[in-house]
Formats: C-alpha cells, structure tokens, sequence
C-alpha cells in the first residue's frame, strides 16, 4: 500500500483521522460489507482496534459520511489501479487441481456490466444501455472486461470502460496480460480475426468458439474429426492473397438440457495442432472451463456485493476507485482460499466462496485483538 501510495503522490502533508493507508482498506472492506453504511464498514473494519484502545484509554472519534467521501476523494482512483496491478497475478502451480491443461495454464476473457447510482456525471461519463423512444435506462452501466485463471477463480487483470464501448474493444487491449504457456478461451462473441492474430503475436494458445455465421473451408482432415482451415481478416483482403492464420476446427454437438431431442452445434477454432497431445474430444470436454468465468462474476457481483446497485459512487472518478476495491476483495478471498485448498490438497474451486467470505469477516476483528505473540498460534 506504501508503495502504491507513494507512486500516485497522494501522501499526507499533515496527519489526518483518515490516513491514506486506512482508506484504501476501507474501499476494500466496502466489498466485504457490501450492505452496510460507509460508516459502519469503517465500524467493522477496526472493530478490534477499538477495544484494544478503550483498554489503554484512548478515544477515536469516527469519522462523519461527509469526511470519508473527502478522504476517498483525496485517494483518487489511481492508488487502487496501481495496488491491483502491484498485487494480483495468476496463482496455480503444477500441482493445483484443475488449473492446467498438459501443462497450459487455462484462462478466460469476458465481460459484464455493473450499475452504478443515477448521478449526471456518471450518465455523462459511462453513458446508458439503449430503451425505447420517450424512455431511459435505470441505471447507467460501466463496463467491465475481466481476464480470469480458470482453475482459481483469480481476476488476474481487468479494464473498465464506459457502456457504448464494446467488449472486443476492450479484450483486445487486455490481452497485453496473455503469455505463452497460457491457453486462453473465450466465447463466440469475442471472436475475430483480430482476437487471434493477437493472441497468437503473444505467444499464447487459444481455444475460441465461432458464431454461427462464420464459415470455414474444411483444407484437411484430421484423423480425431476435426480438421485444418485459414482465418483472413476479411473476404476482401483473402481475395488479395492476404496472409492468413492456421487454425484447426472442432465441430460437435452436445444434447438442449432443455429439450434432449434437439442437438446444439458446437465449433470451436484453436492453436493446437497436435492431435495426439490435445485430441478433439479432449478440447471439446475442457472448454466447458470457460464458464468458470460465470461462475467468477457471479461471486463478486451477487455474493460480494449483493446490493440492488451494484456500485454506490456518485462521481466517476470514485466509480473507478470502488471497482478495482472491489476486484482487490474478490483477490484477496479467492487468495486465501488457494492457499487452504494448498495445504490440504484440494482442487481451490471445491471450497465455498461465501463460507470463505464469513471466515475473513469474523477473523479480522478477532486478529486486531490479538497479542504479536499470539499470531503465530492463530
């Protein structure tokens, strides 16, 4: 935190009730107790700091609403980018359950939205989903792009950006976090040319699923079922012997859980070309890994927050500060349970997020009543 501070220059010239260290735990903490008042969060926070100073005689007077949204907005934004970045990173090792793929490290990119209050400025700044003529959206949108380790649960890096622009946009600038010795997947809206051009100049593997009305020439079969094809960026340049990129094809179809007659056809386009290491059916069963990305937004948009507003900012710049406070909350769960699921030898996507969410919330007024000599034990 010393550090993000110090690089954004937000350091206190004089000494406040409210000091910049203090506050981005707070912007966190709001993550933990999602319905609570800003004061009270504050209340939860240093819960057992204040029993231990009512002890040696000490008062702190909390602080009023008007002040912790002065102090919020002396933080900015920028302390929260930058302690995201310093902090989170892809956690699996070799010997956690569910992580790799013959030794790729399976990731996903998608995205979603959240709501944040009704403030002109934020109408400004992240705009609204389209209505009807003569109505409005509730709610402006910001959007959030989000790149995530499957086997984890870990949002490793994420971009926000204002409504009207689109997740392709945005995914193609996140995979400046992709690296070889990954197998990133993604869904058939973010596929294009652009999206495996990209990802293919990093290093990394993919494993896409392709819309419907995308076709592919079969160029050679392979002996699993799928076959070889090419990927042009359009018709026009394909016509000028613009080069093109190698994929290979998947096609299957698996049963409506909705209606057991019906078939749903299934393609899916990727790097890896070595039928005898990654067979078709293989890549076919793993890639219902790229719904743990669901599963991720699912936990920290209704079981970390939970409010009917999933953001309570009503500035833009604090918008933007109180999404990555969030991402930093969903970290640091999903950080202590990898390290549980380590050390008893599980898989980390068997142990629950909400129990886990429970244990931080008791443990850290508990830990602030203890002794340094009494956290080893702990």
């Amino acid at each position: 935190m010393e550090q993000a501070i110090a690089k954004t220059k937000v350091e206190e010239e004089r000494y406040r009730s409210l000091p910049a260290q203090l506050v981005v735990c707070l912007i966190i903490a709001m993550s933990l107790w999602s319905k609570d008042s800003m004061r009270d969060v504050l209340k939860n926070l240093i819960d057992g700091l204040s029993e231990a100073w009512v002890k040696v005689g000490k008062y702190w007077r909390f602080p009023c609403k008007s002040g912790i949204t002065q102090a919020r907005q002396r933080l900015g934004a920028g302390v929260m980018r930058q302690l995201f970045h310093q902090l989170v990173r892809p956690m699996a090792n070799s010997e956690t359950i569910g992580a790799f793929l013959n030794g790729l490290r399976i990731v996903v990119i998608d995205g979603t939205c959240l709501d944040i209050p009704d403030s002109d400025e934020n109408a400004r700044v992240f705009g609204r989903p389209g209505s009807r003529p003569g109505t409005r959206a509730a709610f402006p949108k910001v959007r959030l792009v989000i790149l995530v380790e499957a086997g984890t649960h870990i949002i490793f890096d994420a971009l926000m950006c204002p409504y009207r622009i689109g997740e392709r946009v945005r995914a193609l600038k996140l995979l400046r976090s992709v690296t070889k010795g990954m197998l990133l997947m993604w869904d058939r809206g973010l596929h294009s040319y652009a999206m495996v051009q990209a990802t293919v100049s990093k290093g990394c593997d993919y494993l896409g699923r392709i819309p419907a009305n995308v076709k592919f020439l079969n160029e050679k079969n392979l002996d699993d079922g799928s076959y070889l094809s090419s990927i042009y960026p359009s018709s026009k340049l394909r016509k000028k012997g613009k080069q093109p990129i190698l994929v290979r094809v998947i096609e299957y179809t698996i049963e409506n859980p909705d209606n057991p007659e019906e078939q749903i056809r299934y393609r899916l386009i990727t790097s890896l070309l070595d039928i005898e290491k990654f067979p078709a059916q293989l890549l076919a069963c793993e890639y219902h890994q790229r719904w743990e990305v669901e599963n991720t937004i699912d936990e920290f948009k209704v079981h970390l927050l939970g409010r009917k507003t999933d953001i309570r900012s009503q500035k833009a710049r604090e918008v933007v500060q109180e999404v990555y406070g969030l991402l930093l909350g969903h970290w640091a769960v999903r950080t202590l349970i990898f390290q549980a699921a380590t050390s008893a030898d599980v898989a980390p996507l068997c142990l629950s997020f909400t129990g886990t969410l429970g244990v931080i919330r008791r443990a850290i007024p508990k830990f602030q009543r203890l002794q340094p000599h009494e956290l080893s034990f702990f």
